[in-house]
């Protein structure tokens, strides 16, 4: 049998696609979460360390001859009071840098001008997809009573189902127990491609934890416009490690197969616990049992068909 459909125990060597990171420029521009003395809930707790400018400049450092050559940026909650002037300075760094390569954009989904900026968006080049945080149920109790975000929303949706006008993906992060309302949004609008953002969101590996988290995302697996990115897998308070991702990522490639789970960073923010190169390595050691065309696919083949982001030299 070829290498390249054999049973796994190769490690990937690229090339990486990096389907989810930031940059920011905190002397110019305003994230308001980010601002001095400023901390908001986070699953990682105090971020004080990643309250410093991330520019492509730091990120094409941390990442040099780790194999990546293309990536997304995530829109990083900019001032709420104008997300096209986050699309505009990020396009201003791509042209200038080739970092990065597509973007995802804000929107307020529910907002009354929601349905234009939606448009306004999508008129950019680099734009591939548009997130908005639904809030929502913080605990599992509070889901458990009844809690609602913002997908059960009717004005919400009004402004979701925009996207699939002008063929824009949704990036979705929510806490793992909101997610029977997502597989609900996936079925009512099959149409728009819903990206899970960060594994969806498993806070720790507790064994009723990932229980229940496997059981949202299995309920999520069965919707066919639905991907996922293996991101976002630190916890707060434990040191980085490969058994913090290998069963997670396993799981995912189990539940919604590689072509529909792909690597992102999370850059700078995972940096916090870890260099890239460390970061890389452990999703690289989780992916070693699988076959080199499923690791091709989440390290490259899923996210350049999700976000079609344009190269830049690895070197």
């Amino acid at each position: 049998m070829p290498e390249s459909e054999g049973t796994g125990g190769v490690r990937y060597a690229g090339p990486v696609v990096d389907a989810h990171h930031h940059v920011w420029d905190l002397e110019r521009n305003r994230h308001p979460w980010l601002l001095p003395g400023v901390l908001v809930p986070h699953r990682y707790g105090d971020y004080s360390a990643i309250k410093q400018s991330y520019l492509p400049a730091d990120y094409r450092r941390d990442t040099v001859g780790l194999g990546v050559v293309a990536s997304v940026y995530m829109e990083a909650e900019w001032d709420p009071t104008d997300p096209l002037g986050e699309t505009e300075y990020v396009e201003g760094l791509a042209a200038s840098t080739g970092v990065p390569g597509a973007m995802v954009a804000q929107v307020w989904l529910d907002a009354p001008d929601a349905v234009e900026v939606v448009a306004a968006q999508a008129a950019h080049p680099l734009v591939r997809s548009v997130r908005h945080k639904p809030g929502g149920p913080a605990t599992v109790a509070q889901a458990r009573v009844g809690g609602r975000t913002l997908m059960s929303d009717p004005a919400w949706r009004r402004g979701y189902t925009a996207l699939a006008m002008h063929g824009l993906h949704f990036e979705l992060q929510t806490p793992w127990w909101n997610l029977h309302e997502a597989s609900d949004l996936a079925a009512d609008v099959p149409e728009t491609t819903i990206v899970v953002n960060h594994a969806g969101v498993l806070l720790d590996r507790e064994p009723d934890t990932v229980a229940g988290w496997r059981e949202a995302m299995a309920g999520l697996a069965a919707h066919a416009n639905v991907v996922v990115k293996a991101s976002g897998l630190c916890v707060a308070g434990t040191p980085w490690s490969t058994g913090l991702v290998r069963e997670p990522l396993l799981t995912l490639v189990e539940l919604f197969g590689a072509d529909r789970v792909m690597f992102g960073s999370n850059f700078p923010v995972d940096g916090m616990f870890t260099d890239y190169a460390g970061l890389l390595h452990a999703y690289l050691e989780s992916t070693e049992t699988l076959t080199a065309g499923e690791q091709s696919a989440i390290f490259q083949g899923t996210a350049d068909r999700i976000y079609a982001p344009e190269r830049f030299d690895a070197a």
